[in-house]
């Protein structure tokens, strides 16, 4: 069945189109045209490609790491709701059996499908880091890299584990890294104490970027530039963001974009208490506070976020001063390149998958298609 939808203002890799319509076949975009002479009627004033989360642990009041049934299709529906066709549910640092629990029922999720947001496999946060900068990781269950180790929880995931984060200054590291890369998986650095040297030999290796930039890790010195001075300055490094106005103030929000605007992918680091009122929530197995949507350990430091991704593109525009474009393609495009699916989803283009959003001006979300079938909001 051919879908027609028309827009004000459509938004290719290009940039913006005025008065265009996207043409949607079984689920694919198959051309995109200007809207026909006559025409009047339009189904939105922005269309745009819908986000990719690419690292989230909850929503809804349900945690990834939840060994119930309904747990992943709760989050993908909440997901939906905020403009994401596609995300990679993220577990934390856990005992190994519970991690490769929650690796398989995520790819029992990927395969048998289900409401809302596409599951697009899992990213492994944890419990490859070291202590001086674990956020609200349990240090005690910290682990030594291991190859057979990675490679069983590859297997596990039936070959649907797509990102692994780990801490470059780590015994093996180096070889982890090229190993997982010919396995086919993104390495993301983050947690960690590494130097710029370190950061620098690791992206050498062939990781491809920082976990949430600035968090969780050495900050920019002048004498020693740190992780963050490595990602800043690496055209390789791809470099999450929380722009949640919280874990990183709006002026390193902007020097972000001023170094690395082509390499920012926004994504949430939500956890279960995102989109839930204050109140006390767990994390990592401990007991966490929000309050005023701002998520904190017993010990005062954050814990994860509330953020939804189209307020982070919103956020960006407000606080960092990008254009609506730039914050777009952040959340959409730049998440597809870095998982390398960006032949298939992120942005509007024929062949691609038809996951759309239609925004209003103030980028607030309208509607959402997944492979061209509408969802309720």
């Amino acid at each position: 069945m051919t879908q027609v939808l028309r827009a004000r203002r459509l938004l290719t890799e290009q940039g913006w189109l005025d008065d265009h319509q996207l043409q949607i076949e079984d689920g694919v975009i198959t051309a995109i045209a200007p809207v026909p002479p006559g025409v009047t009627a339009r189904d939105a004033e922005l269309l745009c490609p819908a986000y990719i989360d690419t690292h989230v642990h909850g929503g809804a009041g349900v945690d990834v790491m939840d060994d119930t049934p309904d747990a992943l299709d709760i989050l993908a529906m909440h997901k939906a709701r905020e403009g994401v066709a596609c995300f990679l549910p993220t577990t934390v640092t856990a005992p190994l059996e519970a991690i490769r629990a929650t690796l398989a029922r995520i790819a029992r999720r990927k395969q048998s499908g289900g409401p809302g947001a596409l599951v697009l496999g899992s990213y492994l946060e944890g419990p490859y880091f070291t202590p001086q900068n674990k956020g609200a990781h349990p240090p005690e269950l910290f682990r030594e890299l291991d190859i057979a180790e990675l490679d069983a929880l590859i297997t596990t995931s039936q070959n649907t584990l797509r990102v692994v984060a780990l801490a470059p200054e780590k015994p093996g590291a180096l070889e982890a890294i090229r190993h997982l890369r010919q396995r086919g998986v993104r390495v993301m650095l983050g947690h960690s104490a590494a130097t710029y040297a370190q950061t620098r030999a690791a992206f050498d290796a062939g990781a491809d970027g920082l976990v949430h930039c600035y968090n969780g890790m050495t900050g920019l010195h002048h004498r020693e530039p740190g992780m963050v001075g490595a990602g800043l300055t690496d055209p390789r490094a791809w470099l999450e963001l929380i722009a949640d106005g919280h874990h990183v103030h709006p002026a390193a929000m902007q020097v972000c974009c001023c170094c690395a605007k082509g390499r920012i992918v926004l994504m949430t680091d939500a956890m279960q208490a995102a989109g839930m009122p204050d109140g006390r929530y767990s994390l990592c197995g401990e007991s966490v506070d929000m309050r005023n949507g701002i998520v904190r350990t017993t010990s005062g430091g954050l814990a994860g976020s509330t953020l939804s991704l189209d307020a982070a593109v919103r956020n960006m525009v407000e606080q960092a001063g990008v254009s609506s474009q730039e914050a777009i393609h952040m959340a959409s495009l730049h998440p597809a390149r870095l998982l390398g699916i960006d032949r298939q989803s992120g942005s509007l283009s024929p062949g691609k998958q038809a996951n759309v959003i239609a925004l209003n001006g103030g980028l607030h979300l309208q509607q959402i298609w997944i492979q061209g079938q509408a969802l309720p909001l």
